[in-house]
């Protein structure tokens, strides 16, 4: 099975894909798509929409795993992200792909055992997890990568357990 895992951003979405088998998994890739700053918002959403599209034709992945929103206290912020997510989500409904959807804490104790990981201790969870080289940089790939572990944890286990997901 793969896995494709997105961290949404308006100025960095960070992606990851990995492979299932059993118990193991192990990296395809991972990184980011970055829309110039400069760019008006529609525009940065276009190229986030596009470069979603076209890693879901490369990899043909069986699932696409987005972060949820977190809000502190910034409205405008929510909603930009919202929009990012929007558009993600889109593109692989689009293409037939399922979408499945964790909170950041969930994501960090699937990978480090907390709830409230640090970006870094994220980062080498990922990288034992998938013997990498070195931690996946940036740390929106490093998220992203979390995420599509994490629901393939979700997956093992509900299998073990007979329910669907």
């Amino acid at each position: 099975m793969i896995i494709i895992g997105i961290d949404p951003g308006t100025c960095v979405t960070g992606y990851g894909i990995i492979r299932t088998e059993g118990m193991s998994y192990s990296p395809i890739d991972y990184g980011c798509i970055k829309p110039p700053s400069a760019l008006k918002l529609t525009d940065r959403y276009l190229i986030i929409f596009n470069g979603v599209e076209e890693l879901l034709n490369k990899f043909e992945p069986d699932a696409l795993v987005v972060e949820t929103q977190y809000v502190k206290k910034n409205p405008q912020s929510a909603l930009k992200l919202g929009m990012a997510r929007g558009v993600i989500i889109v593109a692989a409904r689009r293409k037939g792909v399922q979408v499945y959807e964790y909170v950041p804490t969930k994501a960090k104790l699937a990978i480090a055992g907390s709830g409230r990981a640090s970006k870094h201790q994220v980062q080498r969870m990922v990288q034992r997890l998938l013997n990498l080289p070195e931690p996946p940089c940036p740390e929106d790939a490093a998220d992203a990568l979390a995420l599509a572990i994490c629901h393939a944890q979700a997956l093992k286990q509900r299998q073990l357990l007979g329910t669907e997901i």
